[in-house]
């Protein structure tokens, strides 16, 4: 127990780095959990096409599923890092990022073809 603590005191700046990037990975999910409430919003009482509830539908489940994969990736590469940090190693975190700028584009395409439905169609 000593042994842990004084290698956390030996690393303050980089145990509190940590925690705000962890605390900005969960903003941001909250942020697109609140998009996915915003795009099923969109055509909940109105009479745009079926298509367009569809959409609306994917995206609205999509961006819950992705919010809540971030935060659960976010407290699992929290406790990781913490973890390197007290080995005093570092590893970049290449495939977490890598997966979440595809499922980013994912739903922002699900979001254009949704606000292409309710503009033009």
């Amino acid at each position: 127990m000593e042994d842990q603590s004084s290698a956390e005191n030996r690393f303050v700046q980089q145990h509190l780095a940590n925690e705000r990037t962890f605390l900005a990975w969960i903003r941001t999910s909250i942020s697109i959990i609140g998009i996915g409430f915003l795009a099923a919003g969109l055509v909940f009482n109105s009479t745009y096409s079926g298509i367009a509830r569809l959409f609306s539908i994917i995206t609205g489940m999509g961006s819950l599923i992705f919010g809540t994969s971030i935060i659960i990736a976010a407290t699992l590469e929290y406790r990781l890092k913490r973890g390197q940090i007290n080995r005093n190693i570092f590893r970049s975190s290449y495939i977490i990022v890598s997966l979440m700028l595809i499922l980013m584009l994912i739903i922002f395409g699900l979001l254009f073809f949704l606000m292409y439905f309710l503009l033009f169609a």
